[in-house]
């Protein structure tokens, strides 16, 4: 009978997501990008990882880390309106910031691409008699080389219709997902078995690990690059929509999640929420491969179309995109059998960083030529953290 509710929830979800009146309004349509990344491949992963680390603190914890967000958005959605109204205005200094964060953005998509991939090695043989760390890297890298392969010889525009499709499905399994969470919340409120476990990392050690999980609500930042389709003023409020919502979401997964489930009920591993899932419904460990498969994929080609593009044009075209697709296949072979995937969320979450990091400082440069002091101080400190990130930030053990 849950099946079927979570089934029908899931249905109504797509129903709803896929009429006319929300499908083609133009401000849910600039809103799916960068809520379709935030809520993506940080949705399959992070809550295990703070449930198992944080226990009862871990829903304080995802506030802070969508808090952090916020306001390296923030520090983004000003630039954007500077872009918009004195790009023939702006000082030397932010011009070259600029030129070094879109650097470290096509950096930092390299790392996404492995991480998003990995992933989908590891939830591809979850549910097969090979559901091994080897068998999922060979998944990964078979993936990785197809994608060099569309990239090289045909483009990504055929897939694009990849990416529209996977939002829906994900979101429309996420609703169900809630749904089953809820009803296993209350049936353990009802009888009295809500569980409080203590954190299992204090002090700086879970500050530091709290830093190295920031790609897991990164992807507001594509709003800033939909200039073509979008003027500025749709694209910043997509950027705080697209956060507010993922913001709601995560929280009442974390709470739901936190509370309902004993420490030890899942390995702490890339595939945990799998596990966790099959205690609440039997039917939510496939529908959540189905997500995961789908949703890595169109991430993996969306960055790896992204970061080509901008390799190119930072480049001067000296370096073309196909050489940057085999760039970053390359890169992203060595992370795949090399490390695991916690250590690339770790490194992502520094890349990432990085870039707001110079995003904070063109913000905080624009607020002193302004003379805003308060606006100033807010991006100053935004800077300082992200700087903190990209030192400090530390992997799952």
């Amino acid at each position: 009978m849950q099946s079927a509710l979570i089934l029908l929830v899931i249905v109504v979800v797509a129903g709803v997501l896929i009429h006319p009146k929300l499908a083609k309004a133009p401000l849910w349509l600039a809103t799916i990008t960068p809520l379709a990344s935030i809520i993506g491949s940080g949705f399959l992963v992070l809550g295990p990882i703070l449930e198992d680390s944080y226990g009862y603190l871990a829903p304080a914890v995802m506030l802070v880390l969508c808090g952090g967000a916020y306001l390296f958005g923030a520090a983004i959605r000003a630039n954007m309106i500077t872009i918009d109204r004195e790009a023939g205005r702006r000082q030397r200094v932010e011009a070259r910031l600029e030129t070094l964060s879109s650097w470290s953005l096509a950096f930092a998509y390299i790392i996404s691409v492995a991480y998003y991939l990995n992933l989908f090695g590891a939830f591809g043989v979850s549910l097969t008699p090979v559901a091994d760390t080897f068998h999922a890297r060979l998944l990964s890298s078979a993936i990785f080389l197809l994608i060099l392969l569309i990239g090289w010889t045909r483009g990504f525009s055929g897939l694009e219709r990849l990416e529209q499709v996977s939002v829906g499905i994900k979101l429309a399994i996420i609703g169900g997902l809630l749904f089953g969470l809820t009803h296993y919340f209350a049936r353990k409120a009802t009888t009295g078995d809500l569980v409080f476990n203590p954190s299992n990392v204090t002090g700086w050690g879970g500050v530091t690990l709290a830093f190295g999980l920031i790609v897991t609500v990164q992807g507001f930042e594509t709003s800033r690059y939909l200039g073509a389709t979008y003027d500025v003023k749709t694209r910043i409020r997509s950027m705080r929509l697209a956060q507010g919502i993922s913001t709601a979401i995560y929280m009442v997964y974390l709470a739901l999640l936190a509370y309902s489930l004993p420490r030890g009920t899942m390995p702490l591993d890339e595939t945990a929420i799998i596990a966790a899932m099959e205690i609440v419904a039997p039917i939510l460990p496939l529908l959540l491969v189905v997500a995961a498969l789908s949703a890595q994929l169109s991430a993996a080609v969306a960055d790896t179309s992204g970061s080509g593009g901008l390799i190119e044009e930072l480049a001067g075209k000296r370096i073309t995109a196909r050489q940057a697709y085999a760039i970053l296949v390359a890169a992203g072979l060595v992370l795949t059998w090399t490390t695991n995937v916690f250590q690339i969320i770790s490194y992502a979450s520094r890349a990432f960083a990085l870039y707001y990091v110079l995003q904070a400082a063109i913000a905080t440069v624009g607020a002193w030529r302004n003379r805003d002091a308060t606006r100033m101080t807010i991006f100053a400190t935004a800077t300082i953290l992200a700087a903190l990130i990209v030192a400090f930030g530390r992997s799952v053990e």
